[in-house]
């Protein structure tokens, strides 16, 4: 493993945050609004997230959903990389059955290229959607979950373009790639919400994301089984988790409990069959919850953290002390875009993060500021 290696995996911890802080960004689409408001409002919290020191922005892949519109995560992240500079960018996952691990090597290889060691690639067992879309995504056979080792094996192989003689792909290369000449990787992780990945990314010695968000039973059991897992490899000398939460801060708590439950019965919605645009809290605050809705509302609200920013931040402080999580990754699924982007600022003034877009203004205006005074001085 080398230094660079596991400065990019583990980050820094900033302000009072015990661990480094992240972003998943799952660019949801509320009612009255747009897909690309909702985009213009990633642009916005991924250069507020690497403003703020929070190491690493990822983009979730979802597709055949109104009220997500990260269903290219490769095509979102090109953008994004192109608006910061030092901010860690990277699939939340790309669900590697959904595409041939060649497209997926090619079009990380790609961004890799643009943004130098920043990239991210985050790979998921799941399709990310229904099996009627996955069977569209992929109309010629596509792959089951079962394949999911061999693929992520192969998909390896074409980042380091080393498959051996006598491989029937041994002379087909990835580019942009290593077949280039010099070149950098992204930096390979396994996603789960079970102990299917957590068990592999420990075996291939692979840093592990889990999503607590949606699989919060499942936690510590996949945790442990990866740590117990683990082989130390090229890539790291010991596990390494990062955990990703729903976290929903706001000005006061029942701001943030009302865009809560917008998501709440979005998803809601969603496992019933009925997937749609992210409801308005209006709307979500009318409706009156079956209780068949009332179970999967009642465990969504109690995998999510919400209210004041102090309330969140004591939350994820003793998520990440009973879980040993590295890392903290925060997620949202909520109506409004500008509610998306004071969410994530109040959580980084609850911990203290260190304001560099601030600091660049405050400079800005003092230069502007001494040019005046200097203009008036020459008139005088």
């Amino acid at each position: 493993m080398t230094a660079s290696q596991s400065e990019f995996i583990r980050g820094t911890a900033r302000g009072s945050a015990p661990v480094p802080l992240s972003v998943l960004d799952l660019a949801a689409v509320g009612e009255g609004t747009t897909a690309r408001e909702a985009l213009q409002a990633s642009v916005r919290l991924a250069r507020l997230a690497e403003a703020r020191g929070m190491h690493r922005y990822w983009v979730a892949e979802h597709h055949s959903m109104p009220g997500i519109s990260s269903s290219s995560p490769a095509v979102i992240l090109a953008h994004l990389a192109a608006r910061t500079s030092t901010l860690r960018l990277g699939s939340g996952g790309v669900m590697l059955p959904n595409h041939a691990p060649l497209v997926v090597a090619e079009q990380f290889g790609t961004l890799e290229a643009l943004a130098p060691g920043r990239i991210d690639l985050g790979l998921g067992r799941a399709p990310g959607t229904d099996g009627a879309t996955a069977a569209a995504l992929r109309r010629a056979g596509g792959a089951e979950s079962d394949d999911f080792p061999a693929e992520v094996a192969e998909l390896i192989r074409f980042l380091r373009d080393d498959f051996p003689e006598g491989h029937p792909y041994r002379r087909i290369h990835a580019v942009p790639g290593p077949v280039q000449g010099e070149v950098g990787q992204p930096q390979v992780w396994l996603l789960g919400s079970s102990g299917f990945s957590a068990r592999l990314a420990g075996r291939l010695g692979l840093p592990f994301a889990f999503a607590h968000h949606f699989s919060a039973r499942n936690t510590l059991p996949a945790l442990e089984l990866y740590r117990s897992s683990f082989r130390p490899s090229e890539t790291l000398a010991e596990p390494y988790v990062v955990l990703g939460v729903f976290a929903f801060a706001g000005d006061d708590a029942d701001e943030a409990r009302r865009q809560a439950l917008t998501g709440a019965l979005a998803t809601v919605r969603l496992r019933s069959g009925r997937p749609g645009l992210v409801p308005t809290p209006e709307e979500a605050d009318r409706h009156v919850f079956t209780e068949q809705e009332r179970a999967v509302l009642g465990t969504w609200l109690d995998n999510a953290l919400y209210g004041t920013a102090d309330e969140v931040r004591a939350g994820l402080d003793e998520l990440r002390k009973r879980t040993g999580a590295d890392e903290l990754m925060l997620a949202m699924n909520a109506h409004g875009p500008d509610f998306r982007v004071r969410s994530y600022e109040l959580i980084a003034d609850a911990y203290g993060l260190p304001d560099d877009a601030a600091t660049d203004r405050a400079a800005t205006d003092r230069a502007a500021t001494d040019r005046m005074s200097t203009d008036r001085a020459a008139t005088d």
